[in-house]
C-alpha cells in the first residue's frame, strides 16, 4: 500500500445547545471517535444518509472546523496543534471542492479574480504569472482562457464546478477534499468532472477524500469506502469488497437501496431499511444501529461493537454478515 497521506485518530466533533439560564443542554455527536488512513493517490470515499456527519468530518480534516477531540495528521504533522500561522503555511497542500458550484463562487468577481485569489494569498509571483497561470488552470480543466475575464452567471453547472475544481488546484495541492462535488449536476456532466477530477488525479498525483452519498457514483470512481452511521465509521474496505461482500447490515441496506436499471432485478425482493434514524442528541445504548437492525441481539443494546481489522476490511459489528 501506498505512503499514508492524511489520517484521523478518535477524531470528534460535538456540538453543545441550548443550556441557557443554567440549564445543562445537549449534546450532538455529528463525529464520534472516527480513525482512519488515507494512502497516497487513492480515491477513499465515504458514504452515508444525510445528517451522519459525512461532510462535517471533511471539514475537521481539512481544520476548516475545529475537532473536539482527537488528531489529524499530514504526512507527519500533526495539524491539531499548529497554530493559525502554522495552517496557513500547510493550506495550499489541502484543498476542497464544495458541492454547489453556483454558491461556492463569488457571483461579484470575474473568474481571473476567483483563481487569482488563493495565489495571491500565497505568494505565487507577479501579476503577468498569476494571470498565465490562471489561464493555464482553465486549461486544465477543459475551459478557454478567455473565460478569465466572465463571471460565474455566465456559465453552466458543469462549468461552474470545473472553475471551482480549477481554484482548489491553483497551488498545486496534494490533499482535496471533494465534497458532494458532482452531486448538482446532472448525470452526463457528473460523468464528465469525474472524468476529469480521475485524469487530474493521475497527471497531478492527487489523493481524494470523496464525500458524497450517490454509491452508483462510488462504485465507478473509488478505490476505498468508508460507511458513516451516525458519526462513526462502521465498515472500511475495499470498494470491490464493500460492494460484493458487505459485512455491516448497514452497508447491506444501503447498497441494496441504490436503484437498478435491470428490469429483471427489479422484482427481486430486496432488504428495505425500516424504523427511524436514532437522534444524533439522543443516542441509543450499545450499538447506534440497533434499533433499524433486523439481526440485533441482546449485546447489540447493552455494547458498542469495537471497530475489527483483518486485512484491508475493518467493520463494527457484534455479528457481521458472511458473504
Amino acid at each position: 500500500m501506498n505512503d499514508i497521506v492524511i489520517s484521523a485518530r478518535n477524531l470528534t466533533k460535538h456540538y453543545h445547545l441550548g443550556g441557557g439560564l443554567g440549564g445543562a443542554g445537549q449534546i450532538v455527536r455529528a463525529v464520534d471517535g472516527v480513525s482512519l488512513d488515507i494512502h497516497e493517490r487513492e480515491t477513499f470515499a465515504l458514504v452515508g444518509e444525510s445528517g451522519c456527519g459525512k461532510t462535517t468530518l471533511g471539514r475537521i480534516m481539512l481544520r476548516l472546523q475545529e475537532p473536539s477531540g482527537g488528531e489529524i495528521n499530514y504526512r507527519g504533522q500533526e495539524l491539531t496543534t499548529l497554530d493559525e500561522k502554522g495552517m496557513r503555511a500547510l493550506r495550499k497542500k489541502l484543498q476542497v471542492v464544495f458541492q454547489d458550484p453556483y454558491a461556492s463562487l463569488n457571483p461579484r468577481m470575474r473568474i481571473e479574480q476567483i483563481l487569482a485569489e488563493p495565489l495571491r494569498a500565497h505568494g505565487y509571483g507577479s501579476a503577468a504569472e498569476i494571470r498565465e497561470r490562471c489561464a493555464a488552470l482553465l486549461e486544465m480543466v477543459g475551459l478557454r482562457r478567455q473565460y478569465l475575464r466572465s463571471y460565474p452567471h455566465q456559465f453552466s453547472g458543469g462549468q461552474r464546478q470545473r472553475i471551482g475544481i480549477a481554484r482548489a488546484l491553483a497551488n498545486n495541492p496534494d490533499f482535496v477534499v471533494c465534497d458532494e462535488s458532482v452531486s448538482a449536476l446532472d448525470v452526463s456532466i457528473q460523468a464528465q468532472v469525474l472524468n476529469l477530477l480521475r485524469d487530474l488525479q493521475d497527471e497531478l498525483k492527487l489523493t481524494y477524500f470523496f464525500i458524497t452519498h450517490d454509491l452508483s457514483v462510488v462504485r465507478q470512481f473509488a478505490d476505498r469506502v468508508g460507511v458513516m452511521f451516525l458519526g462513526r465509521l462502521v465498515e472500511v474496505g475495499t470498494t470491490e469488497e464493500i460492494f460484493s461482500a458487505p459485512k455491516h447490515p448497514y452497508t447491506m441496506f444501503l447498497i441494496s437501496a441504490v436503484p437498478r436499471a435491470d428490469p429483471h432485478q427489479r422484482s427481486r425482493e430486496r432488504p428495505i431499511l425500516k424504523g427511524e434514524i436514532p437522534s444524533p442528541m439522543d443516542m441509543p445504548n450499545g450499538c447506534r444501529f440497533h434499533t433499524r437492525c433486523p439481526f440485533a441481539q441482546d449485546i447489540c443494546r447493552t455494547e458498542d461493537p469495537e471497530p475489527q481489522t483483518q486485512g484491508t476490511r475493518t467493520v463494527a459489528c457484534h455479528f457481521p454478515l458472511e458473504a
